[in-house]
């Protein structure tokens, strides 16, 4: 039997590993639609947390899913956040006042607005290099 060098472990077969979507840098959102996204040369199908720390997927898929809880990513990245856009889907719907409230106290001015036009600003506001993050909720 040969023997492998120290530190080498034999590789064993596995099935496929899925692991939290999660693109590691900033990039425009090339197409939406179809219930997902474009962008990097990638696709993403669901909805999209854009931040600081990358692209991320993102649970919520309408707008009653839009809790404190599901913005906790934006609030550990507060600091390096100015504008929040959030994509509410096919319409515009307010956020709730309370979600409006707690932005504030982290020094996030938040915007909801259909998904569309939040990507579309999103574009611009990445290109002028702002302190800009998205929360988009995908659309067929």
């Amino acid at each position: 039997m040969a023997r492998r060098p120290s530190g080498i472990l034999p590789v064993k077969a596995q099935g496929l590993v899925i692991r939290e979507a999660h693109f590691p840098g900033r990039a425009p959102i090339d197409a939406y639609g179809d219930g997902g996204f474009r962008f990097a040369d990638m696709s993403h199908r669901g909805s999209l947390l854009v931040l600081p720390s990358g692209i991320h997927g993102w649970d919520p898929s309408r707008p009653g899913d839009l809790t404190m809880q599901a913005f906790a990513p934006v609030f550990e990245q507060s600091r390096e956040i100015e504008i929040l856009l959030i994509g509410t889907g096919n319409e515009l719907v307010r956020i709730d006042e309370g979600l409006r409230q707690k932005f504030r106290e982290h020094g996030i001015m938040a915007d909801s607005m259909a998904t569309g036009a939040a990507v579309r600003t999103l574009n611009v506001l990445l290109a002028e290099n702002r302190a800009v993050a998205a929360a988009l909720i995908a659309v067929e």
